[in-house]
């Protein structure tokens, strides 16, 4: 049975993986959802400056802290950037890890790159206009949904991504990742791709070439960027799957 800890995506804590999480526990592994700082229940230990190496040192120090070994670690969305550099760090304590509906970053990259500058430009208005300079609210779905496929989010899921999410620390937009960001060689590395970077993969992006290759695996869930919402038992299965 696996170890797995479960990140999410920006302005949403573990409650986003209550469901996936009680499959998961039903299925006799260990799912253990972690809340990032300045989100959820922990919005009131984020400020001015927490960034990126804050988020990386959350996910390092949970999985150090609790003597976790051997653990899958799980990104989505957002999450790739901080797991991608908490992966780098935790190589004796890993078995694997999986990007879900996302991909891992390289060193030099932040979030605020993944967009036209035209769209990087208007949320850095966003985030001084009603942020208080540092943090980025959840737009409505008309906008979240021109960057996140929708699909599978009924009125409840959608209530409850209104009412439980948090402003995101911008700053862990904005910080560029440093190194080490690769995990050891020995690593398993598992992508499940909804239908957002389906299109991506499947269109042969050149930047995402080496993802459709060894010592990659790819499992595909058909539905919306948010599948521990949309689809939370079938994104269990698969996690269950990965790790048989």
């Amino acid at each position: 049975m696996a170890t797995f800890v479960l990140v999410p995506g920006a302005w949403l804590g573990a409650w986003a993986w209550e469901d996936t999480a009680r499959t998961l526990r039903e299925n006799g592994h260990t799912a253990l959802p972690l809340t990032l700082t300045g989100l959820a229940e922990r919005a009131g230990q984020g400020g001015p400056e927490t960034d990126l190496n804050t988020h990386i040192a959350d996910i390092a120090g949970f999985i150090e802290e609790n003597g976790l070994r051997d653990v899958t670690l799980v990104a989505h969305s957002y999450a790739a950037a901080p797991v991608t550099g908490a992966a780098g760090r935790l190589v004796d304590r890993l078995e694997r890890v999986i990007y879900v509906d996302s991909a891992p970053f390289t060193a030099g990259m932040c979030m605020l790159d993944l967009m036209p500058p035209e769209a990087a430009d208007q949320l850095n208005r966003q985030v001084s206009a009603s942020g208080d300079g540092w943090r980025l609210p959840m737009p409505p779905f008309e906008v979240l949904g021109l960057s996140g496929s929708l699909v599978g989010l009924g009125e409840g899921q959608r209530d409850a991504l209104c009412s439980r999410a948090t402003p995101h620390p911008f700053g862990t937009y904005t910080q560029r990742l440093a190194g080490p960001t690769e995990p050891g060689a020995g690593v398993d590395r598992v992508l499940i791709t909804c239908h957002d970077f389906m299109g991506l993969l499947d269109a042969g992006t050149p930047m995402l070439a080496y993802l459709k290759q060894p010592p990659w695996r790819r499992f595909e869930l058909p539905t919306g960027h948010w599948p521990m919402l949309s689809a939370p038992t079938e994104l269990a299965d698969i996690l269950d799957k990965a790790v048989s």
